[in-house]
């Protein structure tokens, strides 16, 4: 049962966006909060000229903020592939508002494969918008493997926290999900609701610096702190080979759902390309309003794992599909 379609859903959480005044870095005197500063009057123009040149040299505070400008057309020309470039930029920094708004627009602009990910980092951060529309993908199955039992408890977390379209969705829900099923949504739940209670280090490590929600007052002087040294990067293990073709395999990975069969067999010219994915035969099949990408034929599950494992190396989302 697929109660609403995602591209609606979309759409209502983007709207979002638009509300979320500017983040301001370290507090004190610097260009970044006399931006914000000046965005709160109204200089929008002027606020951009404070934040351009930290945005050049990479301040991911002002990247986002310059997202926020060209989203919403304050101080520059509204323009949505420059307003996702600076999402981009900060997101790619691990700015939380930022990976949030970017994932949003991708999947507004019908982009829903690349905008998982960022959805996903955005949803285990708890943000609401994130979990409504990861939650609802995973209800009905479009874009991520299916699990209603989270897609529940995603949705629980983001009306908790008082998105009216979360609500309405939870609402629906209850009338078609097994009991089985939202026993354990209620419990994964509260679990996510005790973790977003526990101290993060890495939000600790900001703790003093607002973020998209929030602008410092002027008579909160804090001197600013040091930027914090990089943090190693962990080592990634290497991927297992990818399994090749199997002549009468039944599973299949699944490359993404997208919103019509020109739109999946545009996206498969790119991805055909990848060496993991080489010498497999696509399939585009219909699903509501969107049509699913898979390839095969693969022999076995732990074929398609390795399938994916390539994939995934190359920067491509991947899950298998049984028969």
């Amino acid at each position: 049962m697929s109660f609403t379609r995602l591209t609606a859903l979309a759409c209502a959480a983007l709207a979002c966006i638009a509300a979320a005044p500017p983040a301001a870095s370290a507090p004190g005197a610097n260009p970044v909060k006399a931006g914000v500063d000046a965005w709160g009057r109204k200089d929008f123009t002027g606020a951009v000229r404070a934040w351009r040149p930290l945005a050049d040299k990479g301040d991911a505070d002002a990247q986002f903020n310059m997202g926020q400008a060209y989203k919403l057309g304050r101080g520059v020309p509204a323009d949505l592939k420059i307003a996702q470039s600076w999402y981009q930029k900060a997101a790619q920094q691990g700015h939380d508002q930022a990976q949030a708004n970017l994932g949003l627009l991708l999947f507004q602009n019908g982009k829903q494969f690349d905008a998982m990910p960022w959805i996903r980092k955005a949803a285990d951060r708890g943000d609401a918008r994130a979990q409504y529309v990861l939650g609802t993908a995973m209800f009905n199955g479009d874009f991520v493997p299916q699990d209603r039992a989270r897609a529940y408890a995603l949705m629980t977390r983001a009306s908790a926290q008082g998105l009216p379209p979360a609500a309405n969705n939870l609402a629906q829900m209850d009338k078609h999900m097994a009991q089985a099923d939202k026993t354990r949504g209620i419990a994964l739940a509260r679990q996510m609701e005790a973790a977003a209670k526990q101290p993060n280090p890495a939000a600790m490590a900001r703790a003093d610096l607002p973020r998209a929600g929030s602008v410092l007052k002027p008579a909160e002087p804090v001197k600013p702190k040091p930027a914090p040294a990089p943090a190693a990067k962990a080592a990634t293990k290497a991927p297992q080979p990818a399994a090749a073709p199997a002549a009468g395999g039944r599973w299949q990975v699944q490359l993404g759902a997208y919103n019509s069969p020109d739109a999946a067999r545009a996206q498969w010219s790119k991805l055909g390309k990848l060496s993991a994915l080489s010498g497999f035969t696509p399939s585009y099949q219909p699903a509501g309003k969107f049509t699913r990408l898979r390839v095969g034929p693969i022999a076995s599950k732990s074929a398609a794992d390795g399938v994916c494992a390539a994939a995934k190396a190359a920067g491509q989302a991947c899950f298998p599909v049984a028969p």
